[in-house]
């Protein structure tokens, strides 16, 4: 690979918008160089890549970076054709992909954060509102392999950093109930976790709660 063609990812490992760049690039077949950024100590590259924001990810192709996690997968999807599209070809069924990956960014995520690191009533507030988009995304599900049918794409891409997570606060938050309430949304991030690529581009739960140990100790100290 040529200095032009180089492919280089901007990252944060616990990070689940991270993990979903990654797992594009793999399940693409894309080969890159992976930089593990320190959001304490950012690098005068992420700097210079992502000028607005100064977040992770942050893709760099031929020197030229691609901001914000959906933006890279679909920008991955439409540069490296092989293998099988991570988008629907059918106009209405990319439509509603983005609607559901704009969803599990806003509404999954801001739930999950408030488990994460929310207490008491905020914590408790995370997981009802976890319980509803929980609801939603199952009925979205189907009886389908994955949410573009057959074939593992998009929103499952966006939303298995997540289940990641979901796995987790059964540890720390007592919070097992989407297991029991929604078997098929269990099923599917199963699934994916049976993925080698995914497995491998996911961190360990072990390293999430790790992070999560992390972000508890540098909050009650902020």
């Amino acid at each position: 690979m040529t200095q032009e063609e180089e492919v280089v990812l901007l990252d944060y490992w616990p990070s689940p918008f991270g993990t979903m760049a990654r797992i594009a690039l793999v399940e693409k077949g894309v080969n890159y160089i992976h930089k593990f950024e320190d959001l304490s100590n950012k690098s005068p590259l992420l700097l210079e890549m992502n000028r607005v924001h100064h977040k992770i990810p942050v893709l760099v192709h031929k020197g030229k970076s691609i901001c914000e996690s959906n933006i890279i997968i679909q920008y991955i999807d439409e540069i490296w054709k092989n293998n099988f599209p991570l988008l629907p070809s059918e106009p209405y069924q990319r439509a509603k992909a983005r609607f559901l990956v704009d969803f599990i960014n806003k509404k999954v995520h801001g739930s999950s954060v408030k488990v994460w690191m929310g207490q008491n009533e905020e914590q408790e507030n995370g997981k009802k509102e976890l319980l509803a988009w929980s609801k939603f995304l199952e009925e979205e599900l189907g009886d389908k392999l994955y949410f573009g049918g057959d074939v593992f794409g998009f929103v499952d891409i966006v939303l298995v950093p997540f289940y990641n997570w979901f796995i987790v606060f059964k540890t720390f938050a007592n919070f097992n109930t989407i297991e029991i309430e929604f078997p098929k949304l269990v099923m599917w991030g199963e699934r994916c976790l049976k993925r080698d690529l995914v497995s491998k581009s996911l961190p360990t739960s072990d390293q999430v709660y790790q992070a999560y140990l992390e972000f508890k100790k540098g909050w009650s100290h902020g």
